[in-house]
């Protein structure tokens, strides 16, 4: 089963970007799970969501996990909180940032010796989607750093979960997504 963690701040897209990730996760025939938990329902507090995808049934419904990804669309939060809770000899974390992967892992010492992507999905949705909502970018970049579906099959399948958007928004985030993709390192 593949496990995903996702730390964030409310509204910052981590549920819907959870809950994006599954839906093109259920078109393949995977059984997959998107939830969240919240400390605060305010704006602005500190949560997690999750993803569970596995070939069979998931009967697991515990919010525990040891994630294979991490993923933190707030910086801040990679001082603020453990993202390495409970984590995997080979858990994957993927953050966003302005800084180098080795600026952050030398300001982080938990992050010493991990394998850890960074991207600055914050600044790729401000340029392309007019807004700090850096959700889709991330999952660009997941699809990356996984390998877990082709970009062009992602982007076709996430187009369709937006579809409710204007096509604007929709397109922005098409190009949000290939730019994560690209510049995730």
């Amino acid at each position: 089963m593949l496990e995903i963690r996702w730390h964030s701040r409310a509204g910052q897209g981590a549920v819907t970007g959870a809950k994006g990730l599954a839906e093109v996760v259920a078109t393949t025939g995977k059984d997959v799970q998107a939830f969240a938990f919240y400390g605060s329902a305010k704006r602005g507090a500190a949560m997690t969501a999750y993803n569970r995808v596995d070939d069979k049934v998931i009967l697991n419904h515990e919010k525990f996990m040891e994630p294979d990804y991490v993923l933190v669309i707030d910086p801040a939060l990679v001082y603020a909180t453990d993202i390495t809770a409970n984590e995997k000899e080979n858990t994957v974390y993927i953050v966003t940032t302005h800084l180098s992967t080795r600026e952050l892992v030398e300001s982080q010492s938990k992050l010493l010796g991990k394998k850890v992507f960074t991207v600055d999905c914050i600044k790729i949705s401000q340029e392309t989607i007019g807004k700090a909502i850096p959700n889709t970018p991330m999952l660009g970049a997941l699809m990356k750093i996984s390998g877990m579906y082709d970009i062009e099959f992602f982007k076709e399948s996430m187009a369709k979960v937006l579809k409710k958007l204007p096509q604007k928004i929709v397109d922005a985030n098409m190009i949000a997504i290939q730019r994560a993709y690209d510049e995730v390192k």
